[in-house]
């Protein structure tokens, strides 16, 4: 962490401090809420909340910063051949209560709980009913295995969280989503921060000020709000 970066607590008004001027970890601030209106804030500004249960609520701005280029997806041969088969269906925006609920419960190797905590999910909940949260749910024989959920804003996804209950089945929901935005022309989808997971499915490192520029200019691109049930 750079030396000499005192971390401010927010007030009551939806400002953040520049991102630009962050350290490289990323902490940018702590405290506020987290209701919708201040997390739309944030995503604009190329911020996003991480802290643990009982914690203080931090918002965090890293560099460099994670993305995946939705044309630039990385599928292995095993991955297309299941895609191909049919083993899953994908849907948009069907369930996103119960995605998120699983991306809150579902074990990771390395972490105890979740940072996922009830009013988080709450706050996700709202910005879905309000047309900027989607998720992507992937079935198989009728049963929610995996899925992913996130903000779009402008033509940038700001991926949030994914879960797998079988193999290949938040793989398969990731390349879905690639190929869709890819479509409609979608700039990034934004990772956070590096997983050798991601990176194998094509995921770049780029600095947070180039990330800052990229945003940008996706936010000055029309938004897609409302349901994405019909997109796929």
């Amino acid at each position: 962490m750079q030396e000499n970066y005192n971390i401010p607590k927010l007030g009551a008004d939806h400002i953040f401090p520049n991102p630009r001027y962050a350290c490289d970890e990323g902490i940018l601030a702590y405290g506020g809420d987290i209701s919708p209106n201040r997390l739309l804030t944030a995503y604009r500004k190329g911020i996003f909340p991480w802290f643990n249960e009982n914690d203080p609520i931090l918002w965090w701005s890293p560099n460099p910063r994670l993305i995946l280029e939705p044309t630039h997806f990385k599928a292995s041969k095993s991955l297309i051949k299941t895609i191909k088969s049919g083993k899953f269906e994908v849907r948009f925006d069907h369930d996103f209560e119960s995605v998120i609920k699983n991306c809150a419960t579902t074990p990771r190797f390395g972490q105890n709980g979740t940072w996922l905590t009830p009013q988080m999910q709450e706050a996700y909940i709202e910005l879905f009913d309000m047309g900027f949260a989607h998720s992507v749910e992937t079935y198989l024989d009728g049963k929610l295995v995996g899925g992913l959920y996130g903000i779009a804003m402008g033509k940038g996804f700001f991926g949030e969280s994914m879960f797998a209950h079988v193999s290949d089945a938040s793989k398969a929901a990731l390349k879905t989503l690639s190929d869709v935005l890819a479509c409609k022309g979608y700039d990034f989808i934004d990772c956070q921060v590096r997983t050798e997971h991601l990176v194998s499915l094509g995921a770049i490192e780029i600095s947070r000020e180039d990330f800052l520029d990229r945003l940008k200019l996706a936010l000055q691109k029309p938004s897609d709000i409302g349901s994405w049930q019909d997109f796929i």
